[in-house]
């Protein structure tokens, strides 16, 4: 009788994190199949303004969707206990791919963005950055076996990751155009993406420390 209450209890603390990853996810998802892969198409339309430097984006968005798809894999605790080694192959694949799309964004920031306006070019410049340092600090701690930090440090970097995600969500907003040019807008929308998601994660993984 009293195992029965304790396994009821336990209930209500269990499916909250599944249900977010759920939410992540779709989220992802739409973005994937609405913003991301009819760049794959080669069509000029799609790519507007960034035609020219069609490879580099293309090399952008291939890393950024690969970190994308294998993220929610590294943070699963069952596949990763259970399949080790596959974990371990996919860990290095998602860094491949973001250092793939870092590069690809550096590129793009000091070429095409740089042209558009200097802001434009700082923000993403910033997100490269913090991609590549959250990121880094994530493989340098599981290379000294010091598990719970590159725990963390892989979670900074998945919320970067999914910066792209909420940017394009951000934009889309009804409201977004009524505040102004892109020109003036785009930065602020890529620093906010990316700075009070991480802002957020940080005070969640702080909060019971001593």
């Amino acid at each position: 009788m009293s195992k029965s209450v304790i396994s009821i209890e336990k209930r209500p603390k269990s499916w909250p994190l599944p249900l977010f990853w759920v939410f992540l996810i779709f989220f992802a998802g739409k973005f994937i199949l609405n913003d991301a892969l009819p760049y794959f198409g080669l069509e000029e339309s799609v790519f507007g303004d960034y035609w020219e430097m069609k490879w580099p984006l293309i090399g952008h968005i291939s890393g950024g969707l690969i970190a994308l798809t294998l993220g929610p894999f590294q943070f699963w605790a069952g596949f990763r206990n259970n399949y080790l080694k596959v974990h371990r192959i996919m860990g290095m694949a998602y860094i491949c791919g973001i250092l793939i799309a870092v590069i690809s964004s550096i590129a793009l920031s000091l070429t095409i963005a740089l042209d558009f306006h200097w802001t434009w070019s700082l923000s993403l410049i910033g997100l490269a950055f913090a991609w590549f340092g959250t990121t880094g600090m994530a493989f340098r701690f599981i290379l000294l076996r010091r598990i719970n930090l590159h725990k963390e440090w892989m979670i900074r970097s998945y919320v970067v990751t999914f910066a792209f995600v909420l940017f394009r969500w951000l934009t889309r907003q009804p409201f977004y155009d009524e505040l102004g040019p892109f020109v003036e807008t785009g930065p602020t929308a890529i620093w906010l993406s990316w700075v009070l998601p991480l802002f957020i994660t940080e005070i969640v993984l702080q909060w019971n420390k001593r």
